[in-house]
């Protein structure tokens, strides 16, 4: 992969070319395929999907469905009728979590807030992570056969220190137990191959923006037996195949029922575009290329910094979160940002519940994708270590 060709699809780094952009995590850049997307809609055929007989509607219709089919294969979708699209990955889990309504769910301690809050109105048990933050799958088989909860929500790959848990063994021993299983993908989709058929998950849900897609779009995959099952949270048009003044009949194929009202037609489509261009590069290859950088960076800046999660880089995908100590994590952003014209995130990333957990106000996150390259690794190296130097 040639992480210096691909930056010539990327307008933002062509107009601020000095830029390390390391806040992937919360939104990478977009490519010019999928703004080119975008714009072909506005364009050529602004108009509804689904309802008009004419050629711009059949157009936006044809468009939304292929989309549909992208995000199929690109997440190993075995079946029609699975993909229900939604503004984003915190609308998919909450979807899951007012229609299945589930009496009691197991989190970890390191869920990202959409995957916390929506629980927290059913009967709920968090499971703690080992000391390095990685998953205590005995642990987890324990307290499963001992509460019995109706579903496992699970951050698939933590935002906080880039750890991915081990979905496969997780999935298995909670079918095994009868619990279904949901994974926050919002971290995990855009950087590694996922395969929902082989993976056996019941529910997955993801983000366009974190996938070089647009914002205001994502995605929920669910099992269309799960889904038959299911009562829609919203309804509306294209929910219902007819009414009454006090009946309706509910809209045959399952997923579309969750989809009500007018859809973000163009989020739909470019995000259409921006799987087709992950997948020809390959998310294999962007793994291997995140990992090999944050080996870089680890080795660099092991021995300044206080690394949140697993030191073993490889354990940690692209995300490398960390603390200087005596320096304010928001004020070491500004002067990296300032300073360096790097930009990384700093704060609790949503996931205060773990911050308070272990009494830290916050730290620094950087994180990585596939345009980033082992000259800005460097710079950042050398930034982080002038920084150190500043710390009381």
């Amino acid at each position: 992969m040639n992480a210096v060709k691909i930056r010539e699809d990327f307008p933002a780094l062509k107009n601020n070319p000095r830029l390390v952009y390391f806040d992937n995590a919360c939104m990478p850049l977009r490519p010019k395929q999928v703004i080119d997307k975008l714009n072909e809609y506005y364009n050529e055929y602004p108009a509804c999907a689904g309802r008009s007989m004419h050629g711009l509607g059949k157009k936006v219709t044809d468009e939304v469905e292929d989309a549909r089919n992208i995000i199929k294969k690109f997440i190993g979708c075995p079946r029609n009728g699975e993909i229900v699209f939604t503004k984003n990955a915190t609308e998919a889990i909450n979807l899951v979590a007012y229609s299945l309504q589930p009496k009691k769910v197991m989190t970890t301690d390191k869920e990202h807030n959409s995957n916390l809050l929506p629980w927290q109105r059913f009967a709920h048990l968090t499971l703690k992570s080992n000391t390095d933050n990685t998953f205590n799958l005995e642990e987890f088989e324990k307290v499963l056969k001992k509460e019995k909860p109706d579903l496992i929500a699970m951050v698939h790959t933590s935002n906080l220190d880039g750890y991915t848990i081990p979905a496969k063994e997780i999935i298995k021993i909670a079918h095994k137990n009868g619990s279904l299983v949901l994974l926050d993908g919002a971290q995990s989709v855009p950087h590694k191959e996922i395969d929902v058929g082989s993976l056996d998950v019941d529910f997955l849900a993801f983000s366009g923006h974190k996938m070089l897609g647009p914002t205001g779009i994502g995605c929920l995959y669910a099992k269309k037996e799960l889904l038959e099952k299911m009562k829609p949270f919203m309804l509306g048009g294209e929910t219902v195949i007819d009414s009454t003044y006090d009946s309706y009949t509910k809209e045959t194929i399952i997923n579309r029922r969750f989809e009500a009202g007018l859809q973000h037609y163009a989020g739909i489509i470019g995000l259409g575009e921006a799987a087709r261009y992950l997948m020809k590069i390959g998310r294999a290859n962007i793994e291997k290329h995140e990992i090999t950088l944050n080996k870089r960076l680890t080795e660099g800046l092991k021995d300044v910094v206080q690394i949140i999660g697993p030191k073993d880089p490889e354990l940690r995908g692209g995300i490398f979160s960390f603390i200087i100590p005596g320096l304010d994590h928001h004020e070491a952003a500004i002067m990296l940002d300032q300073g360096h014209n790097i930009a990384v995130r700093s704060g609790a990333h949503c996931v205060h519940s773990w911050f308070n957990a272990h009494n830290i106000q916050g730290c620094i996150r950087a994180s990585l994708y596939l345009y980033n390259t082992q000259e800005e690794i460097d710079k950042f190296i050398e930034a982080v270590k002038e920084l150190k130097k500043l710390a009381k």
